[in-house]
């Protein structure tokens, strides 16, 4: 089943998408936005795969789907936690300034909770107030849970994944360092992040999902040149599971939590990169010096995964830089 959120009022206007991604139908008689549905997933869901069944089949009557219509099917949510489950790339980093990463890194995930009350469009601008602060985007995958229970194992975490979707995790790079030397994590340098069109249940992910993990590239172009397509299953420390456990450590999370992986990296660099941190840090470890730059206003950005057959999962997340 794939959902998307129609752009309107505060929480959009909640519709089922056909796999094609060409055609959907209002959601309305069964739940009018996505947080009904994560909210009542056992009872509400059903009846939404009852009408992606019949628009699949042609037999109710639809609408041509509009990406660029969309929202972020949550536009804004209770909860929204980013982990790095792609540990070699916490070590790229601190290798590229001559630190030393602590054993423990690779032993338990870390996180961070981020601003989820105010969710870009997909199709919508970057808004930043300047290019100064080192305007990066991050590709990642990021999963949708329904109430998980504080304590949750790894094992019971799993089950309350109910939808997947991608995300550009904007970070305004300069702003880091200063930030975190303060003691107390990131906030002024995370902005608002944008998610995929559509969010999709696992079923459609097919032989894809394996493990617990997406096993597919993700796909990340700056002005239309391709920055990389590392493989989102590969060298993966910690699974989605293993993100949710850990955030459910000490509290629960409602129903419409969202846990990103953080940005996906691949050991073998011929895959490119998800973010441009990395490019940079890549070139200064080879080098001894850094080319590339952050995203400047005009600058275009698009992140998007392709099944075995090339069709586009989740749709594309495609944004412009603007000065805010």
């Amino acid at each position: 089943m794939k959902l998307a959120s129609l752009k309107q009022g505060r929480d959009g206007r909640l519709v089922v998408v056909n796999r094609k991604m060409d055609k959907a139908v209002f959601a309305g008689p069964v739940a009018s936005k996505l947080q009904d549905v994560l909210d009542d997933w056992a009872h509400v869901a059903p009846e939404l795969e009852k009408l992606s069944e019949q628009l699949e089949n042609n037999e109710i009557d639809s609408f041509g789907f509009d990406a660029g219509a969309c929202s972020s099917p949550l536009p804004r949510a209770y909860h929204w936690v980013d982990g790095s489950a792609y540990v070699n790339h916490i070590e790229l980093v601190r290798k590229s300034r001559n630190a030393e990463m602590p054993p423990s890194f690779w032993q338990e995930p870390i996180i961070y909770q981020g601003g989820s009350d105010t969710f870009l469009d997909p199709h919508g601008p970057i808004p930043a107030r300047e290019e100064s602060w080192g305007i990066d985007f991050e590709a990642e995958v990021s999963y949708v849970v329904d109430d998980v229970p504080m304590g949750v194992s790894v094992e019971q975490a799993e089950s309350h994944i109910k939808l997947v979707m991608l995300v550009n995790d904007v970070s305004l790079r300069n702003l880091i360092a200063e930030e975190l030397a303060k003691g107390f994590g990131f906030y002024q340098s995370k902005p608002s992040s944008a998610f995929s069109p559509v969010a999709v249940t696992l079923d459609e992910l097919g032989d894809a999902w394996q493990g617990g993990k997406l096993h597919l590239p993700l796909i990340a172009r700056l002005n239309g040149t391709l920055i990389g397509s590392p493989n989102a299953g590969q060298d993966m420390t910690f699974t989605p599971a293993q993100l949710i456990a850990h955030a459910a450590k000490t509290r629960a999370l409602c129903a419409g939590t969202i846990v990103g992986t953080g940005t996906v990296s691949n050991v073998d660099r011929s895959t490119g990169s998800c973010c441009l941190a990395e490019v940079r840090m890549l070139e200064q470890l080879r080098d001894g010096n850094v080319v590339t730059s952050f995203m400047k206003y005009g600058d275009h950005v698009e992140i998007e995964m392709l099944d075995k057959k090339d069709r586009s999962i989740f749709g594309k997340i495609s944004q412009i830089v603007e000065a805010a």
